[in-house]
């Protein structure tokens, strides 16, 4: 595994191919047509875009595959059924104070935590990972992941240059659709259950869970805040964790994301 600060400048194909890419912003199709026009440049079998960390809601907000059964929402769907509480592939490891960064991540299949690649990886055929990085201060990360599939050649030194000087025109075009487009994230809890529907899951999960408990964490599967939470609620913010800090131990977790991970878990979601 290999992590690094982007340094390439973009080479004349690259632009070309960037040129063709703004012409799609805010439209249907654009995570389909960025893989398509990016194909000569880097050959990747799919991509996504996703959000995670240990302090945020796990979102994916596009995919697509190239020329193969599109299995990229398997593949998230699969990650998040554990192996991403556990995943450090795409965070920062030097010392010294945290700061927001922009990286480069190439990983292997064989480079994967043994449950991350039989669930994600050696499931559907993926073979390696080529990730652009975005990272905040608190470990929050907005990735955009190209992945090469079994079937293809291993990613050459030139593919990986013509991408490095892409990335920075890539981070910024894709956040810039995301922008224009509203689009809403998925494969999360919230992203299709009621505050009542999430509720009623963990009461099935701990039936201990008071009424009170049950309401601040249900609005925190649906992505609100702490400080949201208490302004829907009416309570004040020390309430609101206070009833956070006892359902938590009530399941047994300490993180937003391990809440997030034991709804989508549960049996009756499937």
């Amino acid at each position: 595994m290999r992590k690094w600060n982007l340094q390439q400048a973009p080479t004349p194909d690259a632009g070309q191919a960037l040129a063709g890419m703004i012409t799609r912003l805010g439209l249907a199709h654009f995570d389909k047509d960025l893989l398509d026009g990016l194909y000569p440049l880097f050959p990747a079998g799919s991509w996504s875009v996703y959000r995670t960390g240990p302090h945020c809601q796990p979102a994916i907000f596009m995919s697509a595959s190239h020329g193969i059964p599109d299995t990229t929402r398997d593949c998230w769907r699969a990650y998040l059924s554990g192996p991403y509480l556990s995943d450090r592939s795409l965070v920062r490891e030097q010392a010294g104070p945290a700061r927001e960064s922009t990286l480069l991540c190439h990983i292997s299949a064989q480079e994967v935590a043994a449950e991350h690649r039989a669930r994600v990886y050696e499931a559907h055929g993926v073979a390696e990972r080529v990730s652009i990085v975005r990272q905040q201060a608190d470990d929050t990360v907005f990735a955009i992941n190209f992945y090469r599939h079994v079937h293809q050649r291993a990613f050459s030194d030139g593919q990986m240059a013509a991408l490095e000087g892409l990335a920075p025109a890539l981070l910024a075009l894709t956040q810039k659709h995301l922008a224009l487009a509203q689009f809403p994230a998925s494969g999360s809890p919230g992203a299709s259950g009621s505050v009542q529907a999430m509720a009623q899951r963990l009461k099935r999960l701990n039936g201990r869970l008071t009424a009170r408990e049950l309401d601040v964490c249900a609005r925190l599967l649906q992505g609100m805040t702490q400080e949201g939470v208490a302004a829907d609620l009416g309570l004040g913010l020390p309430t609101v964790r206070t009833y956070r800090n006892r359902a938590f131990a009530r399941l047994g977790i300490h993180f937003r994301n391990e809440l997030f991970a034991l709804v989508l878990q549960a049996p009756d979601l499937h």
